[in-house]
Parts: C-alpha cells; sequence; structure tokens
C-alpha cells in the first residue's frame, strides 16, 4: 500500500476493487461490442424483407436486454402499415386485436423521427393508454430507421430488464443497430425488387405466348388474374369486359375468394368502382373498396373485403376491361411498388391481346382467300365434270335395253345430281362472306356472327359445328327462328350458367333441323323463371318443332330445339 492510499484512508482492498470494476466495465464493453457486431452480422444474412425485420426487433430487444420490441413500418399516409412485434404471443394479440397504426406515443416518434428515451411512458402527453388485455408497459425507447434518407419505420423497446430504464448506453447501441437495419433493409428492397420485377417479366411472357399460341381468350383471362393475385398476395381477382351497346360491365372471371359469386354479374359502366376505373388512366387504389365512396351502388359485392386495386387493360384509347385485385378486411394496402407494376402487366397483356387479333386477323384473310380458291375450284373443275358425266350417263341411258342396267344409270345420275347440290351448297357457305350488302346472309353466316357476338359476352368463343345442306334446305323464316334461339340460349349461358365452355352444334337433315346448345354451367335452378326459356318454346311450336332441356352426366345444360324440314314447309316459305 502507498503513503498516499494510507493517509487517504484508503483500505488495501478498495483499490483492487476499483481495478476490478474497470476490468469488469472493459469487459461488459467488450462483450457489448461483440454482441452488437454479431447482431449486425445475423441481421446482414437476411434476404427475405420480412424475415430481415423480425430479425431487427428481436436482436434489438436482445442487445438492449428489452422484454418486449416492435418495428413499426411507416405507411405512404404516415401511419403504421406493418407493425412487427417481439415478446408478446399471438395469443396476447389476438385479445388485445388490431394492431396499433401509429397514434399516440408510438405517432409521437412518426411526428419527430428522434430518439426518445421514457422511465414512464404513461406520463408522456402523447401517451393515449393500453388498451384491453394488453400487458402493463412502464420504460420506453425509441428509436427511427432511415433508409437512403427517408425514415422506414421506428424501433420500440419497453421494459427494461434489471432497470427502471434504458440508458445513453442502450440508446447508443440501439442507434448503431438502427444504421446496420437500414443498409441490411436497403439490400433487402433491392433484392424484392428484382424478384418483383423477374415474376412480372415471367408472367407478361407467359401471357404473350399464350395469345400467341393460339390458346381461348377464356384461358388466358384466367392466367391473367392467377399470375396477378400470386404477384400481389390478393385474395380475389376479377376481369370485367365491356358489354357492346349495353353501358355495362360484364365480370367474365373472377377467381379467389367468392369468386364463383362474382362471376357473371354485370355492373355499370358509368358508376362503382369497376366502372370508374375503366375510365380511369392508371391504377384506382383503395384502402377499404367496401366502404369506398365508388362502391355507393354495389356495397354487397365487396362485403369483406379491404384494400384494392384495379388498372384498366388497354393501351391507348382501345380498353378492353378492367383487372381488378383486392384482399380481405385487414390485409395491408397495395404499395406503388405492387399498382406500378401490375399497370405495366395489364398493358402488356392487352398489346398482346392485339398483336394475337391481328394475327388472327391475318389468318383468317388468309383463310378466306384459301376459301375463294377452292370454291372456285369446286366450281369450275368439279360441278362441270360431275354435270358432264352426268349428261354422259343420260345420253347412254337410251342405248341400254337392260332394265335393271338401266335403273341403275338413272340412280346414278340422280345421285350426281345430289352431290352437285352439296357442292353448291358448300360453296354458298365458303363465299358467304363476299358480298353481305348484295344479299341476306345465309344461316351458317349467321350463326357464325352470332357467336362471334357472343364472346364478349360469355368471355371466350363457343365451339360450333355444322353439318347438312344448311343454306339450301333451311326457309328464311325458320332460320330467324334458329337465329333467335341461338341469342337466347347463349344470352341465358352468359347471365346465369357462369360457363367456362360452350358447345354449339347445328345438324341439318332432309327431315329436320336440330340445333343443340350444351354448356358446363351451374345448371338451371329449379325455381328459376326465366322468360327466355318461355320464347324458345313458343318459337318451337310456331316452327312445329319441339323444346328439350336436360342436364347432361358431367353438369351443367343442355338445350335441344329441333324442327321438321318438310317438302310441305319449304314450298309454304316460297309462297310467302
Amino acid at each position: 500500500m502507498s503513503e498516499g492510499d494510507v493517509e487517504s484512508g484508503l483500505t488495501p482492498d478498495e483499490p483492487l476493487s476499483r481495478l476490478q470494476a474497470r476490468l469488469d466495465a472493459a469487459r461488459g464493453a467488450r462483450d457489448r461490442i461483440h454482441s452488437l457486431l454479431e447482431a449486425v452480422l445475423s441481421v446482414g444474412r437476411q434476404l427475405e424483407l420480412a424475415q430481415v425485420l423480425h430479425r431487427i426487433v428481436e436482436e434489438a430487444t436482445v442487445l438492449v436486454d428489452a422484454e418486449y420490441g416492435a418495428l413499426g413500418v411507416i405507411g405512404e399516409d404516415d401511419s403504421l402499415a406493418e407493425f412487427i412485434p417481439v415478446g408478446v404471443s399471438d395469443d396476447q394479440w389476438a385479445a388485445i386485436g388490431r394492431l396499433p397504426v401509429g397514434h399516440g406515443l408510438l405517432g409521437e416518434v412518426i411526428r419527430h423521427p428522434q430518439p426518445l428515451r421514457l422511465t414512464e411512458l404513461s406520463e408522456h402527453p402523447a401517451s393515449y393508454g393500453f388498451p384491453p388485455h394488453h400487458p402493463q408497459m412502464h420504460s420506453f425507447l425509441g428509436v427511427p430507421i432511415r433508409v437512403c434518407g427517408r425514415v422506414f419505420g421506428n424501433l420500440y423497446l419497453t421494459e427494461k430488464r434489471g432497470a427502471a430504464e434504458f440508458d445513453v448506453e442502450d440508446e447508443a447501441v440501439l442507434l448503431t443497430l438502427a444504421v446496420a437495419a437500414s443498409i441490411a433493409i436497403e439490400n433487402s428492397r433491392l433484392y424484392e425488387e428484382s424478384r418483383r420485377r423477374e415474376r412480372w417479366l415471367a408472367a407478361g411472357s407467359e401471357v404473350t405466348n399464350s395469345l400467341m399460341s393460339g390458346c381461348p381468350r377464356a384461358e388466358v383471362m384466367g392466367l391473367i388474374i392467377e399470375r396477378a393475385r400470386a404477384n400481389v398476395s390478393a385474395d380475389l381477382g376479377v376481369i370485367a369486359v365491356p358489354v357492346e351497346g349495353a353501358g355495362k360491365l360484364r365480370i367474365a372471371l373472377a377467381t379467389g375468394e367468392e369468386g364463383e359469386r362474382l362471376h357473371g354479374a354485370f355492373v355499370s359502366m358509368s358508376g362503382g368502382y369497376l366502372g370508374t376505373a375503366f375510365t380511369r388512366v392508371g391504377a384506382s387504389e383503395t384502402p377499404d373498396i367496401e366502404n369506398d365512396s365508388r362502391s355507393r351502388e354495389d356495397l354487397a359485392r365487396w362485403a369483406g373485403f379491404g384494400p384494392a386495386v384495379a388498372v384498366p387493360i388497354g393501351s391507348g384509347d382501345v380498353v378492353r376491361g378492367v383487372l381488378l385485385l383486392t384482399r380481405r378486411k385487414g390485409g395491408t394496402v397495395f404499395s406503388r411498388e405492387e399498382s406500378e407494376p401490375l399497370t405495366a402487366f395489364a398493358r402488356q397483356a392487352s398489346l398482346a391481346m392485339e398483336l394475337a387479333e391481328r394475327r388472327k386477323d391475318a389468318e383468317r384473310s388468309a383463310l378466306l382467300e384459301d376459301r375463294d380458291r377452292i370454291a372456285r375450284d369446286l366450281h369450275d373443275l368439279a360441278i362441270q365434270r360431275l354435270f358432264a358425266t352426268g349428261m354422259t350417263l343420260q345420253s347412254a341411258q337410251r342405248f341400254v335395253t337392260h332394265p335393271q342396267a338401266e335403273q341403275r344409270i338413272r340412280r346414278a345420275v340422280d345421285d350426281l345430281d345430289a352431290t352437285i347440290k352439296i357442292i353448291r351448297s358448300t360453296i354458298f357457305g365458303l363465299r358467304a362472306h363476299e358480298s353481305p350488302g348484295e344479299a341476306p346472309p345465309g344461316l351458317r353466316s349467321r350463326i357464325a356472327q352470332t357467336i362471334e357476338a357472343s364472346t364478349t359476352l360469355l368471355g371466350f368463343p363457343p365451339a360450333l359445328r355444322i353439318e347438312g345442306l344448311v343454306e339450301t334446305r333451311v326457309p328464311v323464316t325458320l332460320a330467324d327462328h334458329v337465329e333467335a334461339v341461338l341469342v337466347e340460349t347463349l344470352s341465358n349461358a352468359a347471365r346465369y350458367a357462369r360457363a367456362r365452355s360452350v358447345d354449339v352444334h347445328l345438324r341439318v337433315t332432309p327431315e329436320c333441323l336440330t340445333l343443340t346448345v350444351t354448356d358446363d354451367g351451374v345448371g338451371i335452378p329449379g325455381d328459376a323463371r326465366f322468360s327466355g326459356l318461355s320464347n324458345l318454346d313458343e318459337r318451337a311450336r310456331a316452327a312445329r318443332g319441339s323444346l328439350e332441356i336436360t342436364t347432361p352426366d358431367n353438369g351443367g345444360t343442355e338445350v335441344t330445339w329441333s324442327a321438321p324440314l318438310t317438302l310441305e314447309c319449304i314450298v309454304d316459305e316460297r309462297e310467302h
């Protein structure tokens, strides 16, 4: 012991105690720095943003020895868009109810992004108290996390273990962690942005390939919805298309939660959320579609849904429809990072549709030119040869004396006449497109036009089969009945059946005409009262025919409308 220590009255153990205290403090500082470095490395190892944010809160609670911790992500409206708690169990949060949105003391750190330390948080003027079932908390430490110069969110720590409050060292450690967290968050956001772009590029490429390869339009629309829903994690996806001349939109396809309830519904084009989105350029976003002012006309349709975004499917002045994605109530609001790629995706899908339609038009033009060539060849070569063969047989008939041989020649001439009629009917069908203004279109052409017009209502083109001498054997009056019946059955399939495929089969025999329309929809309810069905029955009676509605074994509805094709009917038609 030194003379100074004696004079000061210190015992021999006191200098050792001071030295030991300094060593302990140095070890504590070393351990804390080591823990901080470990936390920084741990946070930086993650790439998924959700994992990064959760790891930040976990490491923060360990570093400052807090019982509870949370990270609040600030949204575009300066409220908490996301809240990640640590230390509170799922059952406790379920009992507490709704997560905080940034009022009270949490909002104080949002409004003033500076470190905040409190011994008793309830004594702060901005404190609103705790909701029922919330754990009691006293000491508080909050620090902001800045990413690229902007406040991304705030770290909230409460209930310092073993002390009444968080100290200056805790604040310094947490600020250091916040810097490391900002770098990890920025890296994670860049990583997610690259993955998001990759997903949208893959989705756009898949849609374009499907359209250019000739996939049915309904199948492509389903692909558009599924890829968009998957990329933004939406609970429901809807595509609505305009109904020509009706001033309405029809929900051509709806997938996800309650999609079956919405499929096939009609909405106004001049009002409602979908109608507004259809006429607007760019994305239409809302945090709550059920209570949005634009949803006044169809509140019941969006019951239970919250955040939503809708984008038009179109390019330039041509809008082909509108794509809407929505999440259940309580879901996160769609961000700009989600809505902007969605808009580009919808625009790309529209351009792909336009390219596919132009390619289809070119193929149709080539097909029509090929039909013209076939019709000319049939008329100039086949019919003339058959006619010459028939004339040769008729001239040779007078040289034949055997009764059976003469009968066979006469039968062969009759068969040649029937064949010539069949070929002429085929030529009429092939050339029906050439001069629609010179004469009324034949039944084959009218059926094809009706099928094409129904594609918009159904969302997909129905399959069509035509058999027999449709152009030459069917009178005009009966053709009018057939067209009206087809229009009504296709309209019913679009409005009520919610079908994904429709098959139209028109068969003409020498005795009868039969129109069969089959869909794979939900069928006709037993208590349904459709005036259109009675109209079909009246037309069947007027044409001396019948109407039969059945349910196939695999579900759906099959409508069979038939009428006789007797010589008397054809003569009566010609007399009129």
